[in-house]
């Protein structure tokens, strides 16, 4: 009989290097990560960038304001008189000739010291502050376009105003008392108009009728 140990010692080697051969076929080196770390010059530039800015908000428009108080004086042609009442960005005004045409309108005093006003009939007046002290402008009433210049009153001067009864028929009156003392106004009875007759521009105290009647101070 063959003796078979030494065949089966050279079989077993085989075997053991071709399972080590295919082992390292199929296995393979671990892939390198793509990480680069990041220098200091790069952590450097990108912590001193500037930070970026907002545009800063546009300036408001600047204020003109219109001293308070009232305005008096006459119309370019002489025409009529205009007198305007300011207080707390409001204003009244009222463009009379002292006969037959008037016209009360009233609005706002914008930032700019720009005036638009409005009235009765489609009547309107636009006016701009100059200085401390004066108002220019164009009032429409009716037909009529009036252009004026007018000063701040002094206290012999104002807008005055009156509403009453007399006799059962209904007075609405208006009085502008102009710097140098004249009075310029229009007394409607039950809407008919005739010049108004004089106040007292200390106590507003008019006759009107027979009957004596308050003229008060116009403000808005």
């Amino acid at each position: 009989m063959k003796r078979s140990g030494p065949l089966l010692t050279l079989l077993a080697g085989l075997l053991v290097g071709l399972f080590m051969l295919s082992l390292n076929a199929t296995t393979g080196e671990k892939a390198t990560s793509s990480y680069v770390k990041p220098s200091p010059s790069t952590k450097a530039s990108a912590s001193t960038a500037p930070a970026r800015t907002s545009a800063p908000p546009s300036p408001s428009p600047s204020r003109t304001p219109v001293p308070e108080g009232v305005y008096t004086g006459r119309t370019d042609d002489d025409s009529s008189a205009v007198a305007i009442t300011v207080r707390d960005d409001k204003a009244i005004a009222y463009v009379c000739d002292g006969h037959n045409i008037e016209s009360w309108l009233q609005g706002d005093v914008k930032d700019d010291g720009s005036l638009r006003l409005t009235g009765k009939g489609g009547a309107s007046l636009d006016g701009k502050v100059k200085g401390t002290k004066e108002i220019r402008g164009t009032a429409h009433v009716g037909s009529g376009s009036y252009a004026f210049t007018i000063g701040r009153a002094k206290k012999s001067s104002g807008l005055y105003r009156a509403n009453s009864t007399v006799a059962g028929a209904k007075i609405e009156g208006g009085w502008i008392v102009l710097p140098d003392g004249e009075q310029v106004g229009i007394l409607k009875r039950d809407g008919k108009p005739s010049p108004a007759p004089k106040i007292d521009p200390e106590t507003g105290a008019v006759t009107v009728d027979g009957q004596q009647l308050t003229a008060r101070p116009v403000t808005p």
